[in-house]
Parts: structure tokens; C-alpha cells; sequence
């Protein structure tokens, strides 16, 4: 299903039908990094409970744009931001939403599906994995919010996610204080310490899902020109 109206526009879900998997989190720093990198992007907000659209009251209209929409009028608000433009659209969907999460999944190019590396959300992440599989989309599970220094723990978390027949992000992005400090306060990671290790993580994601969007930040144009 293609939505955009602007041929270099793509868009990325970020699905998981658990709670407290990171989603918005992930969706306001991956389109922050994008900012950061010359993109225009934004977020669509489909949670109800609008977290994503709070911390942009917070954050008194500093980019990146966030915009709140039903799940049926998913596709016409990516139209509407491709029309002006946008680089880069991040969809944040709500838990145990299936219709959100379907609508989402049909507007994107790339899902990402957050995952915290326990048992209980590693099995809760079936369902997600299923829904994707059925739209036929390329996804892959990000291990978010586990201990910043466990390697056994991701490596069994990768051996179960693989024996599901999902694809996995390189990129983990640990449970790290500062994201809980940054979006309290209405900024990101950033803002609050650019060099830190979780900001390091969300550029090093950005580039990857750049990659397998095939699309370039402003610097790499240039470059390349």
C-alpha cells in the first residue's frame, strides 16, 4: 500500500501490542535524530492516551512535529505531511490496539517492533510479529529497556526471536536514566546531553533505518553531490 505523495517520503511504525515496550520513547527519538540529521519529520500520535502529543505541549513547539490522528485517517495524515515535504514519518500505535496497529503497518515502509528482552514480552510479541507477517512488511524487533550490560540475556532474547521467524535490529537501546530525564522535561536525549551513551544509540539506529529505507540525510547529499 503506497500512501506518500512525495516520492522521497517514508514512514516507519513502531509496533507492539505490550505496554511498557518503549514505543513512544523510540518513535519521538528516532524522528528527533532524523531532525538532527537535516530530514524533515514528524510523528503521528494514535495513542489515546496521546503521551507523544503531551511531551510536544511539554516541549513548546521545538521539532520534531507531532501530529494526533484516528487509526482510519492514518494514510491521509502521511499524505497531507508528504505533500509539505516530510522526509521521514514515525507512526507511534497504542497497545492491544489491533486496529491501529494494522493501519499503521499497511501506511509503512519499515516497522519496528520494541521489545523489552524479558519471558513475558518476548512472548507477548508473537502477536505482533503474526499481524506483520500477515501485511507482508519488512520489520524487525528492537530490544529496548533491558540491563545496559547483559550480553546472555540479548543473545537467548535473539535465539527466541529468531526461532519466531523475526528479523533483529543491531542496534539495542538499553534502559538508560537519561531517556526518563529528557522526556520528563519535555526534550530528548539530545537536548540533555548529546554525547551521551543512549543519544549515541538513537544516531546509530537513525543510520541503520536509514539504510534500510534507502534514503540519505541532508549531509550525505551533499556529500555525494
Amino acid at each position: 500500500m503506497t500512501t506518500t505523495s512525495h516520492p522521497n517520503t517514508r514512514t516507519v511504525a513502531i509496533v507492539s501490542q505490550k505496554g511498557g515496550a518503549g514505543k513512544t520513547t523510540l518513535a519521538i527519538h528516532l524522528a528527533a535524530a532524523a531532525t538532527r540529521a537535516g530530514q524533515i519529520s514528524l510523528v503521528v500520535d494514535t495513542d489515546p492516551q496521546a503521551s507523544a502529543s503531551q511531551w510536544a505541549e511539554w516541549r513548546q513547539g521545538a521539532p520534531p512535529e507531532i501530529i494526533d490522528s484516528a487509526p482510519p485517517r492514518i494514510a491521509s495524515k502521511i499524505v497531507a505531511a508528504s505533500e509539505q515535504g516530510a522526509d521521514l514519518i514515525v507512526i507511534d500505535t497504542p497497545p492491544h490496539a489491533d486496529l491501529a496497529a494494522s493501519k499503521a503497518v499497511e501506511c509503512a515502509d519499515l516497522v519496528l517492533i520494541p521489545c523489552r528482552p524479558s519471558a513475558f514480552d518476548l512472548a507477548a510479541m508473537r502477536t505482533t510479529i503474526r499481524l506483520v507477517e500477515l501485511l507482508a512488511k519488512p520489520a524487525f524487533v528492537v530490544f529496548t529497556a533491558g540491563p545496559p550490560n547483559a550480553p546472555l540475556i540479548y543473545a537467548d532474547a535473539k535465539e527466541l526471536v529468531t526461532g519466531f521467524g523475526a528479523q533483529i535490529c543491531p542496534v539495542i537501546l538499553p534502559d538508560r536514566a537519561t531517556y526518563r530525564h529528557a522526556v520528563a522535561a519535555g526534550q530528548t536525549v539530545f537536548d540533555l546531553d548529546p554525547s551521551s551513551k543512549a543519544a549515541c544509540e538513537i544516531e546509530q539506529l537513525h543510520k541503520w533505518a536509514c539504510e534500510q529505507l534507502n534514503i540519505f540525510t541532508r549531509e550525505q547529499k551533499r556529500m555525494s553531490a
